[in-house]
């Protein structure tokens, strides 16, 4: 086949849906398949070269003008590319590949990574909806995109392309217990819950210390926050960490705190360095916990419930002990091999629905001659 994969950009900061984007195309490229990317470009071009991924230059940035020159460079795109899917990631994508669909033969997939956006309903212009959890598939139907669509292809990033073994890290020395989060700096992600329970604690517990690993635009008001407490000095701000796995392999307790969270992939990581994990029961992330089986689950929102969970597992060794073997058992169907083996099944329905439609034109041309 060949795949064009739009998303906004290949940047390395942490985003999940580019991750996503750049290891199916790395490893559908490995199976033999023709694939390019188009986005406005990053560092990950260099891994898309590696791998004989063509990369096509294509800001999608919302300006009217720009969007009238990111619709004639697309047209450039598909019409030297001629690609037979088109899976778009992101939202200007999936309007875009939408745009041109009808003259041009290709069928159109699209992934909805955060289905809380109200612009997540126009992933459904596509032939096929990829859900990256059951409950991304329930409100997507809730919200009237047809059942038919819609798959369910489980999020994972593990054996990514995108780095090294998680054997390979080394754990940075931090101080012990230590608490911590990977995630970007916005207060859908509960930082705020997660320092207020943290204060809660930290009295008992006077030699834990949290880590907040991550950056984003309400870091300044967090940091604000932090200050205004008697622990800011045991409170971190590390900032985006192009290997957060260091953090993981030193952390006793990884805590995803998020008011709503299609999947969470970042516990899929937490989970293989070890941590014992509490998180917010929202949305996506019990199925990424095994339904409470790798991880204790809170209520959003809740930073009381949250700080007795931590205290807790503070309080005992022995249950902390547990929680990190059981985070790290049943890893396998969080491969990123699964995720490209099911993704190109979805991909295999259109284009063998396409070629049976072709054949079937090509028989009545053939009657009515």
């Amino acid at each position: 086949m060949r795949i064009l994969h739009i998303t906004n950009h290949v940047q390395n900061i942490g985003n999940g849906i580019v991750n996503v984007a750049v290891d199916l195309a790395c490893l559908q490229a490995q199976d033999g398949h023709h694939v390019a990317v188009a986005s406005a470009g990053g560092e990950y071009e260099a891994l898309l070269a590696s791998y004989g991924i063509k990369h096509w230059q294509l800001n999608q940035a919302r300006q009217p003008l720009n969007i009238l020159k990111a619709t004639w460079r697309y047209r450039q795109i598909i019409q030297e590319f001629q690609p037979d899917i088109v899976h778009a990631h992101m939202m200007t994508g999936v309007v875009l590949a939408g745009i041109f669909k009808s003259n041009c033969e290709y069928s159109l997939v699209s992934t909805v990574h955060n289905e809380f956006q109200r612009s997540a309903v126009v992933m459904g212009l596509a032939d096929r909806v990829i859900a990256v959890s059951h409950a991304v598939a329930d409100s997507m139907v809730r919200r009237g995109i047809p059942q038919k669509k819609l798959r369910v292809v489980a999020n994972g990033t593990l054996g990514s392309p995108r780095h090294r073994k998680i054997q390979d890290y080394q754990p940075l020395p931090l101080q012990h217990p230590a608490i911590t989060t990977v995630a970007g700096m916005y207060s859908r992600k509960g930082i705020t819950d997660l320092i207020a329970a943290f204060n809660k604690i930290a009295p008992k517990f006077p030699n834990a210390h949290l880590y907040l690993v991550g950056d984003g635009p309400d870091r300044p008001m967090f940091e604000t926050m932090v200050q205004n407490t008697p622990y800011s000095d045991r409170i971190h701000f590390e900032g985006f960490q192009p290997e957060p796995q260091r953090y993981m392999l030193a952390t006793d307790i990884f805590v995803l705190a998020s008011h709503c969270e299609s999947f969470g992939l970042v516990l899929t990581e937490a989970r293989e360095a070890g941590c014992a994990i509490v998180a917010s029961d929202v949305d996506g992330i019990p199925e990424t916990l095994d339904n409470r089986q790798a991880g204790i689950l809170v209520p959003p929102q809740d930073s009381s419930t949250l700080a007795t969970a931590l205290g807790q597992l503070l309080t005992d060794p022995i249950q902390l002990h547990r929680w990190k073997y059981r985070a790290q058992e049943n890893l396998e169907r969080f491969n990123v091999a699964r995720v490209n083996e099911e993704t190109l099944a979805v991909y295999g329905e259109l284009v063998t629905h396409d070629n049976s439609l072709k054949v079937m034109e090509r028989k009545e041309v053939l009657v009515r001659n």
